[in-house]
């Protein structure tokens, strides 16, 4: 059986279903699907996926059997609608639009009134008795169709239409006459033989065949290829085509085009949210070249079709049980559904809709939870303009995405990317954004547009990043060529610093102190539900008594790593620090560690303190000595005076400790093996801080990691050590005291030998950062130069620094589980790790059987969710 690569759909006929997106894409399912549920949409044809591949492969060629079959569904649709395609008295137009799987917002292209000739522009004038119609419908196909199809820079087609406003004094595109109409199109066809030396393609079927080709082809631009990075989409996956009958918003004041939402996409509220514009194309909505009306503003206007479509968004906001996202055209009062697909939504509205829908009854708790974007959860807390400051904003657009950002002018998408490589925060300033602006609007800490509404390009990119975005601000004017703007007449020039507010549309001068938002009920609801969805247990990574307080406030269910070297490097004590590593006195060393131990053990006792009643793993020092050591000449002569030695005395010393490689050297458990006296002073801090409180009646729990171990031997050698001082310690202050000690599992050695090692030990916790490095045989540190290259050439899918590495380091991690379980059944497991935050990864340990992950505090929240998604999706 020949695969099908069409598939109609139109009123009574819908050869597709909702779940067919992979093939028909997310725009050619929902026309199928409102179709098959009575809901009037304009009939037409999907291209499929498989079509798209089909053409890649066969050297961006249609192959002659697929313009056969789109050519018999072309005439099955000119028969469904009673019009000829090229028929100079009765003219069927088409719309060619892009639809991948996932909603991938104004990245591949569209064409729309395609079949359009001067023939045929007379005969739709003579068919709707309306010839300025028709001259707008063909100036805005010959400036699409030069751009997608011919690859004439949109804005050239502009200029010229701004120019013939100007010279006839016209604001809006609407009150241009047909004469106007008719010189514009002149004269866009005479930039298009002048750039291509060729004249505009008159054959409706050349026209037909060459944008179903640009619009394939659309899915390899570079701002399709950034937009699926940014998202993780697969490069294979392809895009689906409808060709579709064109119904016209552009024919007077009886006819309109919008887009809404079923709910608030930016808040979350359960209020109708959109905008619309009489007598206008959709692209004009989107493009956010003009600022529509709210769509409450309709009713009055169009009271019949406000009514249908109010009733078609809550039939469809049911059958699909979540906020949608809807494209209408009405012609001439009659309403017409373009699309409907699940609406991009900020994180906090994606909650508040998740949590309301489930007191709804629309879907379960677990449902809601697995609508809810782990990897993006951290933009709840995003900051916020601090109330208790006096500001004065310069003017007020549109708070279209929500949040606050600080950052410094610039007017073009390459030089935030540019600014962003030096580490500068950068606001993208711009009349309106375009799909090409993606590069800089992924680096932008926020962005300001003088034109477009709350559906348009920049407002629902923004919310899809979580990014701060004010548009439509009309007290902005931009004059790039001179990198400055005007807010409401106050003049800014690029890199002076601008403070936006996404929340209420406010633009501020200067930098404005933002804070940290306060945690709504939803939030708490939806952390609750997630905590009791999950299995894994989650606990932070915290070196300080703040950090572990952020942690416990968030969620956390214990320390899983405590790293005691970042305690040295505090002025007050890297001084001792570098006295013991350099001096060769041994009593002068121990004097100095004696220095050391109250310091430590009042870091243990307030972080103790703060996790009363959880567990808290306490890393002893890990890193290579000498990076405690000084560089800088001050500070060089500051150690050389305390130490009594010259300053090259020092510097030769200093010198000595280099080693080649120090990241393989003496750094871990041989630091303990080779000077046991810092070990045993770590022991005696934590052991007395713990025995401290247990007097006072709290419940105190530490677990000692050894970092780096190899071989079994270099563990139970330290282990030895930690139980004699450990041992001397509760029995002298005479409590009972239950410690742990354990293990960080981080090099393949000890992986694949955790037999050996789990027979001694209480627990692993796998540290997946130098776990990577050493089985990938990179440096972290110097990865930087290539890793970039070899994501982008798919020599890796993905960065093993952010996100496991399932084949290589997820077997070892696997081989230890196996190992380390098959002689101690009893043999607590966590990993301690970068990944310990990141979802996908979550997800993997999950599946590992693991009994903890850790991470940074702020990250503790998003570790929670993906831990019960992971939990849900492996039910």
């Amino acid at each position: 059986m020949e695969n099908k690569y069409v598939y109609s759909f139109g009123e009574g006929l819908a050869e597709g279903t909702a779940d067919m997106k992979n093939l028909l894409g997310g725009k050619g399912a929902s026309l199928a699907e409102m179709a098959s549920l009575g809901i009037s949409v304009p009939p037409g044809f999907t291209i499929t996926t498989e079509a798209c591949l089909l053409y890649f492969d066969s050297g961006n060629r249609l192959p002659r059997k697929l313009w056969a079959e789109i050519l018999t569904h072309l005439g099955q649709l000119e028969n469904t609608v009673g019009k000829k395609f090229g028929d100079a008295s009765n003219p069927l137009l088409v719309s060619v639009r892009s639809g991948a799987r996932v909603s991938m917002p104004g990245m591949m292209d569209t064409v729309l009134n395609l079949g359009l000739n001067e023939e045929t522009t007379q005969g739709l004038g003579h068919q709707t008795g309306d010839t300025r119609f028709a001259f707008d419908c063909y100036r805005r196909f010959i400036a699409m169709f030069g751009n997608v199809a011919l690859g004439i820079d949109y804005g050239r087609f502009e200029t010229i239409l701004a120019r013939k406003k100007k010279k006839r004094n016209i604001q809006v595109d609407t009150d241009l006459t047909a004469q106007n109409l008719e010189s514009i199109i002149h004269q866009f066809r005479a930039l298009i033989k002048k750039n291509v030396d060729e004249e505009f393609p008159d054959d409706p079927m050349a026209q037909l065949k060459q944008a179903i080709q640009a619009v394939f082809l659309s899915w390899n631009t570079p701002r399709a290829v950034t937009y699926r990075k940014l998202n993780q989409i697969p490069n294979d996956w392809g895009t689906a085509i409808t060709v579709q009958a064109m119904v016209f918003g552009n024919m007077g004041t009886s006819s309109a085009t919008g887009v809404v939402f079923t709910r608030n996409p930016a808040t979350g509220e359960k209020k109708f949210f959109g905008e619309y514009m009489i007598n206008a194309q959709g692209e004009d909505v989107v493009a956010g070249i003009r600022t529509p009306n709210p769509i409450a503003e309709l009713e009055a206007e169009m009271p019949e079709a406000y009514n249908s479509l109010v009733n078609v968004y809550q039939k469809l906001e049911n059958h699909y049980r979540d906020m949608q996202d809807l494209e209408f055209t009405i012609e001439n009062n009659h309403l017409y559904m373009l699309q409907t697909r699940d609406g991009k939504r900020t994180v906090s509205a994606a909650i508040k809709i998740a949590m309301d829908m489930v007191y709804e009854g629309l879907i379960s708790k677990q449902e809601a939870l697995m609508r809810i974007p782990a990897d993006q959860l951290d933009q709840v807390f995003h900051p916020m303009i601090d109330s208790t400051v006096t500001s004065k904003a310069l003017a007020k657009g549109l708070g279209a995405s929500p949040g606050a950002a600080v950052g410094k002018i610039v007017f073009t998408p390459e030089r935030a990317q540019e600014m962003a490589e030096k580490k500068e925060r950068v606001i993208l300033v711009r009349m309106e954004t375009s799909p090409e602006d993606i590069h800089g609007m992924s680096v932008a800490q926020g962005i300001l547009t003088a034109r477009g509404g709350m559906t348009s390009h920049a407002a629902v990119v923004a919310r899809s990043m979580g990014k701060p975005c004010v548009s439509g601000c009309s007290d902005l004017h931009v004059d790039f060529r001179k990198k400055k703007c005007s807010l409401n007449g106050t003049i800014l020039k690029e890199l002076d610093s601008i403070t936006l507010d996404g929340t209420t549309g406010r633009v501020i001068l200067g930098a404005v102190p933002l804070i940290r938002p306060r945690l709504t009920s939803n939030i708490t609801r939806m952390m609750s539900l997630a905590g009791e969805n999950r299995t894994l247990t989650i606990r932070a990574n915290a070196d300080t008594p703040h950090d572990a307080f952020v942690a416990r406030d968030f969620g956390a269910q214990g320390i899983g790593l405590c790293r005691t070297e970042h305690m040295f490097f505090d002025e007050g004590r890297i001084l001792l620090m570098r006295k013991m590593i350099l001096t060769d006195d041994p009593n002068k060393q121990a004097e100095t560690l004696k220095k050391l131990l109250p310091i430590q053990r009042g870091d243990f006792t307030q972080i103790f303190k703060v996790m009363e009643g959880l567990p808290v793993t306490i890393r002893l020092l890990d890193p290579p000595l000498h990076e405690f050591l000084p560089n800088a000449s001050k500070e060089i002569k500051i150690l050389a005076k305390e130490m009594k030695l010259s300053q090259s005395a020092l510097v030769k010393k200093i010198s000595s400790m280099r080693e080649t490689n120090p990241m393989l050297g003496l750094r871990g458990c041989r630091l303990g093996i080779v000077f046991p006296e810092i070990y045993r002073m770590q022991t005696r801090a934590i052991i007395e801080a713990a025995c401290k409180l247990v007097k006072k009646g709290m419940k105190v729990f530490p677990e000692i990691m050894i970092p780096l171990v190899a071989h079994v031997n270099e563990f139970t050698k330290v282990r030895d050590e930690i139980v004699e001082v450990a041992q001397e310690i509760i029995e002298k202050s005479e409590v009972k005291l239950s410690y742990q000690i354990g293990t960080m599992i981080e090099l393949p050695r000890a992986a694949i030998t955790a037999d050996e090692i789990a027979k001694e030990a209480d627990f692993f916790s796998f540290g997946t950062n130098d776990l990577t490095q050493t089985t990938f045989g990179l440096s972290r540190d110097d990865a930087g130069s290539f890793l970039t290259s070899y994501l982008e050439q798919g020599v890796l899918e993905k960065d093993p620094f952010v996100t496991v590495d399932e084949a290589g380091v997820g077997s070892l991690m696997k081989i230890a589980v196996e190992k380390g379980k098959s002689v101690n059944p009893d043999l607590h497991l966590g990993i301690c790790g970068e990944h310990g935050g990141d979802p996908a990864s979550i997800e993997f340990f999950h599946t590992l059987g693991l009994d903890y992950v850790s991470c940074s505090p702020y990250r503790v929240p998003t570790a929670i969710l993906a831990a019960a998604q992971a939990s849900i999706k492996h039910r």
